[in-house]
């Protein structure tokens, strides 16, 4: 698979840039995310790479055969609706129980225009003791990248202002549909 989707990005005129996390386990946080394209591009980033990634998706897409084709691709469908479903403790858990694990999360929550991020990769990554990369989809000169890494400190607030800062400068598919909080 990893030669596969390094030919269908060179196809593309898309390509990976950096390295490869050095840490077994962290969340990787997606910027921008304003196009169903973004998870497309970062999956083939990711499998290019042999980056093992799980993402998160919502549940209404698990229907067959995509729900089995999503499953494969390391997708956990989640039930967005439902405030006590305990994410947090199980993804903590997962983290856990395994040698190693990236967990992939859009902060923007939506492809839509949001000016607050969800600050739940900050909350996963503390419980978990795993540091989080910030990874980026640019649209403007086709790559996706996993880093630098970041170090959450506690301090919510300053963490979500420094990680929104570092994407001032991004390059999203639909421009008009992302904000770093300005």
């Amino acid at each position: 698979m990893k030669y596969v989707a390094r030919f269908i990005m060179w196809l593309a005129g898309w390509r990976y840039r950096g390295e490869v996390p050095k840490d077994k386990k962290a969340v990787i946080i997606s910027v921008p995310h304003t196009s169903g394209w973004d998870f497309v591009w970062g999956e083939l980033a990711f499998l290019s790479q042999g980056i093992p990634a799980y993402i998160l998706m919502k549940k209404e897409y698990f229907f067959f055969p995509l729900g089995a084709i999503l499953r494969a691709l390391r997708v956990i469908p989640v039930d967005r609706g439902n405030k006590d479903s305990q994410l947090v403790e199980q993804l903590v858990e997962e983290f856990k129980r395994r040698d190693t694990m990236y967990l992939c999360l859009t902060p923007e929550g939506s492809r839509k225009k949001r000016k607050k991020w969800k600050r739940g990769f900050l909350v996963i990554a503390q419980a978990a003791g795993v540091p989080v990369y910030l990874g980026r989809v640019d649209y403007k000169e086709k790559f996706c990248e996993v880093g630098p890494v970041f170090q959450p400190t506690g301090d919510t607030e300053a963490d979500m202002s420094y990680i929104m800062s570092t994407y001032k400068n991004a390059n999203p598919k639909y421009p008009e549909q992302f904000s770093c909080g300005e």
